[in-house]
């Protein structure tokens, strides 16, 4: 195993695929070097090519529309990643470049500059309208115009597609329920939402159209056993400390593969701004012509629910005990032990009451019209000491004071780090946003011995309409669903 610890000269496996890129002048050998903090984002594009290589064969092998549908946006999406994951990658290394040719970022940002927290986004019930003319919705004759549909969800390098909706002119929207939450998130986000759609009439090539999975000679299911393992073995990489032979990925010329195609139907961007903690309604910018045969008479809205938990609502921001008194009564000092988290400092009686959530004793409002300042050294308290006052409403002074000098810095530090996270964050910082974890997928099926479906997946699934539910790993859950509609239509 190849380990980078630092700056080195990449290593290419004799013979590997990596190696004829490289003679045939598709890549030079100095892309490839990396240091140690490239590894992680290194090791994301290797899984994501060989999820694709992996979609591009599936998609060869389907043979129900269905199962060729699913494994084209899986290619989709793979090939979002790969470009995401490549473009932060070039960044980092002209980062690098800049830093070993001893000049700053182009950022321009000080090393001792104050930086935000990170937070939570997430993105649910998502309402796209649609506008049919009264001739199509209300007549609803003829035959039924059927589009494939989903959305691909991108903040930074995090990408995320949503189940695929079949719609007609049933249908009067087109709705994703399930959030999709991002993690580790900058204040200055942001998410893009894309509408791609696939028309359901077009032909595509079908490798296996006169065979189920289940009647596969042996030696093309022990080829299609190989080109699964290939996809499958994506996780394991993930999960290493290193590519093997200290490969970096590469990003493969695309693979020429027949099937259904998804068209970019319509996009918006959403931000900071938008983050409420309510339904709201976003514009959609529309991206082809009825002439186009995935098209769909959108409305131009999109009405979905963003909300945003930065780290500073969510976590302890500083903790340890205190001694506080009230400006309305100064002589009445009282030892307690501080929380600082959200939007209040928790005042308990003792560490193990804030551990066990008890009621705390009384609670100081730490928000946008609190004032927080550090006072000269008190003769009597032999001590500094920090005062809070909360301007808005009942004006009210609380004094504090630390054991030592070093513990009143630290807490100075830290109401100066919360002001500047809660500036940040602006809206979110009002109060804490609800975010709703997806909602666990059950599903139960009938294995069957010795089956190419038995011996690939773990966990069993099932299909619902119009759309397929995802499993565990190591196999994407793309692939499991393939596999597991390869083998329902064998039964």
């Amino acid at each position: 195993m190849f380990c980078r610890n630092q700056t080195s000269r990449a290593t290419v496996a004799r013979g590997s695929a990596m190696e004829m890129e490289v003679k045939r002048g598709r890549f030079r050998l100095s892309v490839l070097e990396d240091s140690a903090q490239d590894c992680e984002v290194q090791r994301l594009i290797e899984r994501e090519v060989r999820i694709r290589e992996g979609a591009c064969k599936l998609l060869a092998a389907c043979s129900q529309r269905d199962q060729a549908l699913e494994a084209s946006k899986t290619l989709l999406t793979s090939n979002s990643r790969i470009l995401a994951l490549m473009t932060q990658l070039q960044r980092m290394k002209e980062a690098q470049a800049m830093l070993r040719a001893g000049r700053r970022s182009s950022d321009g940002a000080s090393a001792d500059e104050r930086l935000p927290c990170a937070g939570k986004v997430a993105i649910s019930d998502i309402r796209i309208p649609l506008m049919w003319k009264d001739s199509e919705y209300f007549k609803n004759k003829g035959e039924l115009h059927q589009c494939a549909v989903f959305c691909l969800l991108q903040l930074g390098t995090e990408i995320h597609d949503t189940d695929l909706v079949i719609v007609d002119r049933t249908l009067t929207d087109i709705c994703f329920d399930e959030p999709v939450i991002f993690t580790d998130v900058p204040p200055g986000f942001d998410l893009r939402v894309e509408l791609y759609s696939s028309c359901m009439e077009e032909e595509f090539s079908m490798g296996f159209s006169t065979r189920r999975l289940s009647r596969l000679g042996s030696a093309s299911s022990k080829k299609f056993m190989a080109t699964l393992e290939t996809a499958a073995s994506c996780s394991s990489h993930s999960s290493g400390t290193g590519s093997p032979g200290g490969e970096s990925p590469v990003l493969l010329p695309a693979l020429s593969v027949r099937g259904p195609k998804y068209h970019l139907l319509a996009h918006a961007s959403l931000t900071l701004c938008h983050a409420q903690n309510s339904f709201r309604t976003h514009d959609l910018t529309i991206s082809d012509t009825e002439g186009s045969s995935f098209w769909l008479p959108l409305y131009g809205n999109m009405c979905c629910r963003l909300v945003a938990q930065p780290l500073c609502m969510t976590q302890v921001v500083m903790c340890g005990k205190l001694r506080i008194r009230s400006e309305s009564n100064p002589e009445d000092w009282r030892d307690v032990y501080g929380v600082l988290s959200g939007s209040d400092l928790k005042c308990y009686q003792q560490q193990d009451d804030s551990d066990s959530l008890e009621t705390p004793l009384f609670t100081i409002p730490i928000n946008k019209d609190t004032r927080v300042r550090a006072t000269e050294r008190d003769p009597a308290l032999h001590t500094h000491s920090i005062t809070i006052t909360n301007q808005s409403g009942d004006e009210t002074t609380y004094t504090i004071v630390t054991h030592t000098s070093e513990d009143t810095n630290n807490w100075m530090e830290a109401f100066w780090q919360h002001f500047y996270d809660m500036s940040q964050w602006k809206q979110c910082c009002n109060g804490l946003m609800k975010i709703e974890e997806p909602s666990p997928k059950k599903m139960t099926v009938t294995l069957k011995q010795g089956s190419l479906y038995h011996e690939m997946v773990t966990s069993p699934s099932t299909k619902t309409r119009n759309h397929l539910q995802p499993l565990n790993r190591p196999v994407s859950s793309e692939i499991q669903s393939l596999l597991s509609n390869y083998y329902n239509d064998s039964l």
